[in-house]
């Protein structure tokens, strides 16, 4: 490709979003820079050579949505299976149909509730501790769903996820804590869910196959940022304390682990996802992704499966979720204000915000990002306004 006309940095859904939006509605040429071998991000998956499986190389990913715009819009690269996600918990030697419902009130306490007995029984427990009142998680868990719950389905849960007590965690982290009073136990609310027919990989190749986008994977922007920088409109979608060499200090972040094992089985636990609960159990739930799609055939008598592992992010780890502490929060605002300075810059995505976002909502923000930023930019002659990580 010649001199490109924007360059955006990584090929996540946000970036790929942003460039096959430029290249198909306002014909530029989009250059790609992936520092991995492989494009799409986390949401990259691959088939397994052996049992024909599609492994989620970064941990299981579900699409689900009620934005009628990215529905539509992700509709043009792939089709859905009619996939509807389950989660089960295991405790104590039993498992427990999540989210926490009528079904898991019943058999966790052992007689049959009706729905107006269970609201009863989770508010006496929960009047333990008042919510305006707590001073850590687990007061503040504790108070939307009484300590019995709080001690079986998240307390060891969550010290696995922060490798830290939860009564030295602050109670904002969690916001709410929904019991549904039914049997409904389909994990997401939301309009639309499913997974891509043909697999993650298949759809994000389709975003970037355009003749006006090149993909450059095994490149580190930051090795090629002289040739671009100042001079290129550039949409960073990286680690946007790492675009500042870290001078306002590293943001934190949560990582996985991930252990794959091939067994001669054709099923090891029945279904896609069990978290394990048990504080004294050290991963934090068992994948297994023959489960996403039931509707293909796969090798008889071979599954694979993955435990997962949570831990707080060293320099070199991917990054999966913010902490998001005061400190990360301070941190944040400096960098938006030297974000807002950068010259021809616009900062975006999971990393680039320091959010974590759902694949619907990177995909809605870079759709708002083409919307109000780079459309009036490049047809309607608008000025540059750098920044972007508040979005």
């Amino acid at each position: 490709m010649s001199t490109p006309d924007l360059v955006i940095v990584g090929s996540g859904f946000f970036g790929l979003t942003l460039a096959e939006r430029c290249a198909t509605e306002l014909d530029l040429r989009v250059l790609v820079l992936e520092r991995r071998y492989h494009l799409g991000g986390n949401a990259y998956s691959e088939k397994d050579p052996e049992t024909g499986i599609e492994v989620h190389k970064y941990g299981t990913h579900l699409f689900h949505t009620s934005n009628e715009r990215v529905w539509e819009y992700v509709n043009r690269f792939t089709d859905f299976t009619a996939y509807q996600h389950r989660v089960f918990g295991k405790y104590q030697g039993q498992v427990y149909s999540l989210p926490m419902n009528l079904g898991l009130i019943n058999q966790f306490f052992g007689r049959a509730f009706t729905p107006d007995e269970a609201r009863a029984l989770i508010a006496e427990q929960s009047s333990e501790i008042a919510t305006e009142d707590a001073t850590n998680l687990e007061e503040k868990a504790i108070s939307l769903i009484g300590r019995p719950l709080y001690e079986a389905f998240i307390k060891g849960y969550t010290a696995k996820q922060w490798q830290t007590d939860p009564t030295e965690l602050s109670p904002d982290i969690i916001t709410r804590l929904p019991v549904r009073y039914t049997f409904d136990n389909r994990y997401f609310n939301d309009t639309h869910e499913g997974l891509p027919v043909d697999g993650y990989t298949a759809w994000l190749e389709r975003m970037a196959d355009h003749p006006n986008i090149e993909v450059r994977l095994d490149t580190d922007f930051f090795d090629v940022a002289d040739e671009y920088k100042g001079t290129v409109p550039i949409v960073y979608t990286g680690p946007v304390d790492e675009y500042f060499d870290h001078r306002e200090g590293r943001l934190s972040w949560r990582t996985v682990d991930l252990e794959a094992e091939t067994l001669d089985v054709d099923d090891y636990q029945g279904t896609g996802v069990v978290n394990a609960n048990d504080q004294d159990v050290p991963w934090t739930r068992v994948l297994e992704f023959k489960h996403l799609h039931p509707e293909r055939t796969h090798l008889p008598g071979k599954t694979i499966v993955v435990h997962e592992y949570s831990r707080f992010a060293e320099d070199d780890d991917e990054p999966y979720y913010p902490t998001n502490t005061a400190e990360d929060r301070a941190k944040l605002l400096k960098y938006r204000e030297l974000a807002k300075k950068e010259p021809l810059v616009l900062f975006g995505g999971r990393l680039g915000t320091y959010k974590y976002l759902d694949m619907h909502m990177a995909i809605g923000s870079a759709l708002s990002m083409f919307d109000n930023k780079l459309k009036p930019y490049f047809s309607d002659g608008a000025a540059w306004a750098s920044g972007g990580v508040d979005e």
